[in-house]
């Protein structure tokens, strides 16, 4: 029980930080970056679903992050046909 509320902690900041680095971060312009910089936030979420649940926690951080990916590979491709 000492190691939960120290990890739902860490969580929370890190979901939060990493939301802001995402938005309004350095280099929030190039969008592979962008991508790389969603892991911080993902890995928060894991950290809050540990503290109540193992196995939720790796469902959950597999289930968001194949989600991310689809979403920001979608954006890239309707952003290089706009540029081209």
């Amino acid at each position: 029980m000492d190691v939960v509320v120290p990890t739902l902690y860490l969580g929370y900041f890190l979901l939060i930080l990493g939301t802001l680095g995402v938005i309004i971060g350095p280099k929030t312009e190039d969008p592979l970056v962008r991508f790389l910089n969603v892991e911080v936030p993902t890995v928060g979420v894991m950290l809050i679903f540990l503290a109540y649940n193992l196995t939720l926690a790796l469902m959950t951080y597999i289930t968001i992050n194949v989600l991310i990916t689809l979403v920001f590979i979608r954006t890239i491709i309707k952003r290089e046909e706009l540029e081209a």
